[in-house]
């Protein structure tokens, strides 16, 4: 019978409970960094496959858990709207991918991707 490996691959994968009833996820997260790469609530969700209303809604969850505006808003229309990252949003991006790095630092390496493996 094979040895079991001392330490087994795993990927870390964290969700933060607020005191608020708020939830932060790995979800929310890499929405807040499609906004930024993006420049809209709707470039990111169709980044991330997900509908307009339910970008819009997990921002506006965002919101009111922090009780601070993760993201500016301008409206569309003729000129195009947008979205921008606040510096709560940023802030929020690198305190999750910081919590996430020590995690998985503790966990040990990660197993290698694979196609059914997506990135959180």
């Amino acid at each position: 019978m094979a040895k079991p490996p001392a330490t087994l691959p795993v990927r870390v994968s964290l969700r933060l409970d607020l005191a608020s009833g708020g939830r932060i996820g790995p979800g929310k997260v890499a929405l807040l960094e499609a906004i930024a790469t993006a420049g809209s609530i709707s470039g990111a969700a169709r980044l991330l496959g997900m509908s307009y209303p339910r970008a819009w809604n997990l921002v506006a969850a965002l919101d009111a858990a922090l009780g601070v505006a993760v993201v500016t808003r301008a409206p569309g229309g003729a000129r195009g709207g947008g979205a921008a990252l606040t510096a709560a949003g940023a802030a929020l991006i690198a305190r999750y991918r910081g919590l996430e790095a020590a995690a998985q630092e503790l966990a040990g390496p990660p197993p290698p991707r694979t196609k059914a493996t997506r990135p959180a």
